[in-house]
């Protein structure tokens, strides 16, 4: 369907036109004309399915047809990360364009100035701000906000700001709010806790779902399977193979982001990266250098692997299988964004293995296994649903008890009092 065909003014029409947005995509075809027609809506779709847009320009077209007060908040979005509020913040200013509509971003990690300016943009009765729970709360409690006339209510990614533990927020923020209101909620999956959450402030909503937990069809997803040791290497291999630029490596933690940086630098690529250990103003200009193209690879943790809206990504690497399966889907995510295609690549060592078969069944698809080149050895087998874990703790098992049988008495005794020592100190909270 094209957007055109829908009911939505010819002001946000030539805004889509001038972005070169003309046809829509299934979740947009669905929602907005539900939206259009003021029902609340439950919408389970994951990352880069265009959902921004399709919450956005009903609420534009909606603010410009129809007189809304202009000195209160009239549509509060509600996002778990700073770089998602910025997101839609830019998506915003697109689609508004021709439109006398005002929006703010309000976001933690800012310097005084951006606060203040955070602050005069609420004041002044943005029509829409887009907020992170936790600054929105302070805001409140500063007496900055006033959310009693706001119309609409929308919870972008609501399954991962549940993750990170804004639900009491949440309910907070919408107590301040009008009972009559049109409340839109997406998220990527469906548990417990968003089903739970949706009783509570929807109202008869329409549910609109779509490819749940699967990546995009655009994504060409493979994977080796490697020793821990191998993965330097193959990572190497696979810039020089598959691309090096437009590229992100998703790794574990900030301490491997770091090394594998300083790894590529020596190699002279062009990498920067992305972690909690650096300040918000480091952030944005790595971000800002990756998107403009003065940078080609990004290394970061899982401070990337949502709402991050770039569309040109050729490459997402897994240096790390990731801890949830759901996980992957974000991170992979990132390439093959508005029909394009791109690659995904895992890394898989044989503690990871069980992890990664678990990601196979659950997008219910059996990954492609990449031929690890001659020159850099043999990987080990793919046997996923060994849980090697356990069996290396069943083997210390054994032989602590063989330690035990031959020294019976002192062993057996220094062991015990070992054991009664630290169950003491855990009952402390000790380490």
């Amino acid at each position: 369907m094209l957007f055109e065909e829908l009911d939505l003014g010819d002001k946000v029409l030539d805004a889509l036109w001038d972005m070169n947005f003309s046809e829509c995509t299934p979740i947009q075809e669905k929602a907005i004309p539900i939206a259009l027609e003021g029902n609340d809506i439950l919408g389970i779709a994951q990352t880069g399915t265009g959902k921004t847009a399709a919450y956005l320009l009903p609420v534009i077209d909606q603010l410009s047809k129809f007189e809304y007060p202009s000195d209160s908040v009239n549509c509060l979005i509600m996002v778990p990360t700073r770089e998602l509020a910025q997101q839609i913040d830019r998506q915003l200013q697109g689609f508004s364009y021709f439109l006398p509509i005002s929006g703010v971003a309000i976001y933690g990690g800012t310097d005084g100035h951006q606060f203040s300016q955070q602050e005069r943009g609420l004041r002044s009765g943005a029509d829409i701000v887009i907020a992170t729970p936790g600054r929105l709360i302070a805001l409140i409690k500063m007496g900055n906000i006033d959310l009693s006339k706001v119309s609409f209510f929308i919870l972008d990614e609501a399954d991962r700001m549940l993750d990170m533990g804004f639900v009491e927020d949440i309910l907070q923020i919408e107590r301040l709010l009008p009972k009559e209101r049109q409340t839109l909620l997406f998220s990527a999956t469906m548990p417990p806790k968003i089903k739970k959450l949706a009783s509570k402030i929807l109202n008869q909503p329409i549910e609109i779902k779509f490819a749940v937990s699967k990546p995009a069809e655009g994504v060409k997803q493979s994977a080796f399977i490697c020793h821990e040791t191998q993965k330097i290497s193959l990572l190497k291999y696979a810039l020089k193979t598959f691309s090096s630029k437009r590229v992100i490596i998703f790794a574990s933690t900030k301490q491997k982001v770091k090394l594998l940086v300083r790894e590529l630098k020596q190699r002279h690529y062009n990498a920067e990266e992305i972690h909690s250990d650096l300040d918000q103003s480091q952030r944005d200009n790595a971000m800002l250098d990756f998107r403009s193209g003065k940078i080609d690879i990004l290394v970061a943790t899982d401070i990337l692997s949502r709402g991050i809206d770039i569309d040109d990504i050729q490459m997402v690497v897994n240096y790390d299988v990731p801890r949830e399966e759901e996980d992957y889907v974000h991170r992979v995510g990132r390439t093959a964004r508005a029909n394009a295609k791109g690659i995904a690549l895992t890394l898989v060592n044989e503690e990871e293995q069980s992890k990664f078969g678990i990601i196979e069944k659950f997008i219910e698809a059996e990954i492609k296994k990449e031929i690890i080149p001659e020159e850099l050895g043999e990987g080990p087998e793919y046997k996923p649903d060994i849980k090697r874990s356990r069996r290396f703790h069943r083997g210390k098992k054994r032989n602590f008890n063989k330690s035990k049988t031959n020294n019976q008495n002192n062993n057996a005794k220094t062991s015990n009092d070992n054991r009664s020592r630290r169950h003491v100190n855990r009952r402390r909270g000790e380490k």
